[in-house]
C-alpha cells in the first residue's frame, strides 16, 4: 500500500509540475487568439479595441498590454479600466465615464451666465472627467480674479441621471470685490509716494470710487503701472530709474490688497551735447567727395539741416527728458516724410557721462530711398463703394510719399462716419522705393429710425421723431426726413446732399422745413416758418472751403398778445424773404465730431432783396479755437459776432439775432438785448458779440473711458442796436458775463447735459438763469 500511494503522488507531482512548465511557457510564446471588452453601454466594442495597441494575433506582451492601458485611460472616455488574460484571450473591462446632460450656473449675480459659458470647456453630450472639471474651475476662478474678486469659490456639484449621465451644476460664491487698501512706494526719494501715486493707473480703494475698477488688484494693470513709472522718471531727468519690484500682498481673509513698489531713482541728469547726423543721400548727382558738404548746406531731401536741428525741442543744461527725444523724432519724422521719406528710422544714440551727470544725445538718421505711392489697397467695405473712400485721399497712386497728406488722409476717412474702425497704414510696396497703402475699415450702421424723447429747460418734453442715412446706397449721399414736436417748437424737415456731384468735390443739396415756436414767454408772440432751399459748396484748399446757398423763406408772426410790445404788434402777419448767401469755412481742426486741438473760422454773408417782401445784408463770423493742456484736458476759446442792416427799411424782428441760453451761458434764452421795459419783451438786436472760455476735464474718480466729462466755463457778451426808438425802450450794449459749471454724460439712453451758472454782469432789466438741463434718446 505504501508503496501504491507513493507512486500516485509522485504522478501527481510531475502532473503538476508539467502543467506548470507548460503555462509559463505558453504566457511567454503564446498569441493572442481574441479580446473580448466586457462593461461598455455606449462605446462600440470594436471602437475600443481600435484605441488598444495590442491586436489580435500579436504575442502577449506585457508592455504592450500596459501601453493598451495607457492609451485607453488617455481617451478620457472611461473612470476605469481593467485588462487581464484569461487563457488565450484578453478581457476588457471598462467603466465609462458619463456624459453631461447640462451645464448649470448658481450664485452668479457678478458675472452673467454668456461669459462663463464662453469661457469652460465643458459642454453638453461631452464625457464628463474630473481633470476637464477642475480645469473649468480654474478658468472661472481666473475671470473671478480678473474682475478683482479674489476671494470667490466655485464647487463643482454632479447630479447623477439615468444612462449614465449627469447634470454638472457650478455652486459659485462671488465674494466681495477685493480692493486695494494701500500703495506705497520704497526708495522715492524726490517725489513723494502721493506723487506717485497720481501717475500709476491703480488707485487706492474709495467710497466715491464706486463707478470706478481701479482699485481693484489686476496683475496686468500692475504691470502698466511700472512703465508708467519708468516714464515719470525718465520724463524728470532720471536716466538711471527702475523699479526693482511690485509686489501684491493678500490678506489672509482675502478681503484686500497691499501694494508694494520698490524703486532705484538713481541720478538726476541733464541734456549735454545734441548733434545730428544723417545718412540720406541727396538728390542731385553732386561728387562724393562733396556729399558731406552738400548735407550740411542742403541737408536730405531738400530739409536743411538746421531746419531739422530747429526740430530738436531739448537744449543743452535742460534737465533730460525721454518724452523730448521722442517729440524731436517724430517731429523730425513728419519733416522727412513731407519729402517723400516713409520709411526713415531715426535713431537716438545716448552717452552718458555719470560722473557729470550728463547725456549726449546723437539723433543718427538712418538710409533710407523717397518713397512713392505704388497703389491704394481698401478692404472691409461691404457697403460702401470704394470710390467713396479713395476720394478722400489726399495722395493718389504714382504720387511721392507725403506724411501730412497721408495722415489728413486717414482723418478724413475718419470724419465720414460710416466706419466703427479705419486703420490706415504705410507698408512696404514691391520695390524699395515704393509703398503700399493698405485702408481697412470696419462698417457700421449708417441709417437711423428714430424715435426719441427728451426733456430741455427751454423746450421742456419733446418728442424726436427722425429717419436719416448718412451713406445713402453706400455712395456717401446723405438724406433725412424729421420732425420734432415739443411743448414750445414743432419742426420738421427734408434734406439730401450728395457730396461730390458730378463726380467732383462739389456738394449739392436742398432742405424743404417748416417751424412753428411759441416766442410768448420772452416776446408775447407765435412765429411760423415755411421754406425751401439749395446748398452748393466747393474745396479752395486742402483747409478752405466755400459755399452758396439761396433760401426762400415765409415768416408769419401769429398770436401776438393784446398786452404785447407795440413794437411787435406793428409786425404782425407775413412776410416773404428771398435771399442768397455764402459761407467761408477755414478749418484745421483735428476731429471733426469731437475735436481737442486746432482751430476754425467761419464766415457767412447773406443777402435778402431778390423778390419777396424784405432787404437787408448780414454778416456772421465764429471763430472756435481747441488746446489740449494735458491728456482730456481740453481748453476752448470760442469767439461769435454778427451784424445786419437792412436796405433801405428796418430789419424784422424775425430776422434780428436773440441771444442766451445755450449761446451765453447764465442767461434765459433772448435773455439780454433790446427790450421794451413796459411789456418786459425781448426785442432781439442787430449785432452782437458773444466770447466764450472753457476748459474741459475728466472726473478723476471715474473711470478714463468713462463717458462723463465736466466743465467749467465763462461767458462774455452783448446785444444791442436796433432800428426801432421810443421811450420805453431799453438798448444797453455793456457786456454781460455769465460763470459756471456744468457736466456731460453720454448715457446708454441718450446725452444728458447740466450746466450751474451764474450772470455775474448783469443789468436789471435781463432775464437770468441759473440751471440749464437737457435730456434725449433715441431708439
Amino acid at each position: 500500500m505504501r508503496a501504491i500511494l507513493a507512486l500516485v503522488i509522485a504522478l501527481h507531482v510531475a502532473l503538476a509540475l508539467a502543467t506548470s512548465a507548460s503555462g509559463q511557457s505558453s504566457e511567454g510564446s503564446g498569441r493572442v487568439e481574441s479580446i473580448v471588452v466586457e462593461g461598455n453601454e455606449r462605446i462600440e466594442g470594436e471602437t475600443i479595441r481600435s484605441y488598444m495597441t495590442i491586436r489580435v494575433g500579436d504575442r502577449f506582451d506585457p508592455r504592450v498590454v500596459d501601453d493598451s492601458l495607457k492609451t485607453l485611460f488617455a481617451t478620457g472616455l472611461f473612470r476605469d479600466v481593467a485588462i487581464d488574460r484569461v487563457g488565450d484571450s484578453l478581457v476588457v473591462r471598462v467603466i465609462e465615464n458619463p456624459i453631461i446632460n447640462q451645464v448649470a450656473f448658481e450664485g452668479n449675480d457678478e458675472i452673467g451666465d454668456e461669459l462663463l459659458e464662453g469661457e469652460v470647456q465643458l459642454r453638453p453630450r461631452m464625457v464628463y472627467t474630473v481633470t476637464r472639471v477642475q480645469s473649468d474651475v480654474q478658468r472661472m476662478l481666473e475671470i473671478y480674479r480678473r474682475s478683482g474678486r479674489f476671494a470667490a469659490t466655485v464647487e463643482p456639484k454632479v447630479i447623477q441621471l439615468t444612462q449614465n449621465r449627469v447634470n454638472l451644476v457650478f455652486e459659485i460664491d462671488e465674494g466681495p470685490v477685493t480692493q486695494i487698501k494701500k500703495i506705497a512706494f520704497v526708495g522715492n526719494r524726490r517725489f513723494s509716494d502721493k506723487e506717485l501715486r497720481s501717475e500709476i493707473q491703480t488707485t487706492e480703494s474709495a467710497w466715491w470710487r464706486f463707478l470706478s475698477t481701479d482699485d481693484t488688484y489686476d496683475p496686468d494693470r500692475l504691470t502698466f503701472d511700472r512703465e508708467l513709472l519708468r516714464r515719470f522718471y525718465l520724463k524728470n531727468g532720471y536716466a538711471d530709474f527702475r523699479v526693482v519690484s511690485a509686489v501684491a500682498e493678500l490678506t489672509q481673509d482675502r478681503g484686500v490688497f497691499f501694494i508694494t513698489f520698490a524703486l532705484e531713482e538713481g541720478e538726476r541728469y541733464r541734456f549735454g551735447k545734441m548733434d545730428l547726423k544723417s545718412a540720406i543721400p541727396l538728390d542731385a548727382a553732386e561728387p562724393s567727395e562733396a556729399a558731406d558738404e552738400a548735407i550740411a548746406r542742403r541737408g536730405p531731401g531738400g530739409v536743411g539741416i538746421e531746419e531739422l536741428r530747429a526740430l530738436i525741442s531739448s537744449e543743452p543744461g535742460d534737465w533730460y527728458d525721454a518724452d523730448e527725444i521722442e517729440a524731436s523724432i517724430q517731429a523730425m519724422t513728419d519733416a522727412l516724410g513731407n519729402q517723400g521719406y516713409a520709411f526713415i528710422d531715426i535713431e537716438p544714440r545716448v552717452k552718458r557721462d555719470s560722473e557729470k551727470r550728463v547725456i549726449d544725445v546723437t539723433y543718427d538718421i538712418g538710409e533710407a530711398p523717397r518713397v512713392y505711392v505704388q497703389r491704394i489697397d481698401i478692404s472691409g467695405n461691404v457697403r460702401t463703394l470704394d470710390k467713396v473712400i479713395r476720394r478722400e485721399f489726399r495722395l493718389a497712386e504714382g504720387d511721392a510719399f507725403n506724411t501730412a497728406r497721408y495722415r489728413r488722409s486717414e482723418r478724413r476717412v475718419r470724419n465720414l462716419g460710416f466706419f466703427a474702425n479705419v486703420e490706415v497704414k504705410a507698408e512696404p510696396g514691391d520695390a524699395a522705393d515704393q509703398t503700399i497703402i493698405t485702408v481697412k475699415v470696419q462698417e457700421q450702421a449708417t441709417g437711423q429710425l428714430n424715435f426719441g424723447a427728451g426733456f430741455s429747460t427751454f423746450d421742456g418734453p419733446l418728442i424726436d421723431i427722425g429717419v436719416a442715412e448718412s451713406n445713402f446706397l453706400g455712395r456717401g449721399q446723405k438724406l433725412r426726413a424729421r420732425a420734432s414736436i415739443s411743448s414750445r417748437r414743432l419742426f420738421a424737415d427734408i434734406g439730401f446732399t450728395e457730396p461730390y456731384f458730378l463726380g467732383r468735390d462739389i456738394t449739392l443739396g436742398g432742405d424743404l422745413f417748416r417751424r412753428v415756436t411759441d416766442f410768448q414767454t420772452e416776446s408775447s408772440f407765435d412765429q411760423e416758418e415755411l421754406g425751401a432751399g439749395l446748398r452748393l459748396g466747393y474745396s479752395i484748399t486742402e483747409w478752405l472751403r466755400h459755399s452758396l446757398r439761396y433760401k426762400l423763406r415765409q415768416v408769419d408772426i401769429t398770436d401776438v398778445d393784446a398786452f404785447a410790445s407795440r413794437f411787435i404788434r406793428d409786425q404782425e402777419g407775413k412776410t416773404l424773404t428771398s435771399s442768397i448767401g455764402q459761407t467761408f469755412i477755414y478749418d484745421r481742426l483735428d476731429s471733426f465730431n469731437t475735436p481737442t486741438e486746432g482751430y476754425s473760422v467761419q464766415l457767412q454773408q447773406d443777402v435778402a432783396g431778390l423778390g419777396g417782401d424784405v432787404h437787408w445784408l448780414r454778416h456772421e463770423l465764429d471763430y472756435q479755437y481747441y488746446y489740449p493742456f494735458a491728456e482730456d484736458w481740453i481748453g476752448r476759446f470760442a469767439l461769435s459776432s454778427g451784424y445786419i442792416f437792412g436796405l433801405g427799411e428796418d430789419v424784422n424782428i424775425s430776422d434780428r439775432f436773440f441771444i442766451g441760453g445755450t449761446r451765453l451761458r447764465g442767461f434765459d434764452t433772448a435773455g439780454i438785448g433790446p427790450r421794451d421795459i413796459v411789456t418786459d419783451d425781448a426785442l432781439g438786436g442787430n449785432l452782437y458779440g458773444v466770447l466764450s472760455f472753457q476748459l474741459g476735464f475728466p472726473f478723476g474718480f471715474l473711470p478714463r473711458d468713462f463717458p462723463v466729462k465736466g466743465r467749467v466755463f465763462s461767458d462774455i457778451g452783448t446785444l444791442t442796436n436796433i432800428d426801432e426808438s421810443g421811450p420805453e425802450l431799453v438798448d444797453n450794449a455793456s457786456p454781460r458775463v455769465g460763470v459756471g459749471i456744468g457736466a456731460s454724460y453720454l448715457s446708454p439712453f441718450g446725452p444728458v447735459g447740466i450746466d450751474v451758472t451764474q450772470a455775474v454782469v448783469k443789468e436789471n432789466f435781463d432775464d437770468t438763469e441759473l440751471f440749464r438741463f437737457s435730456f434725449g434718446t433715441r431708439f
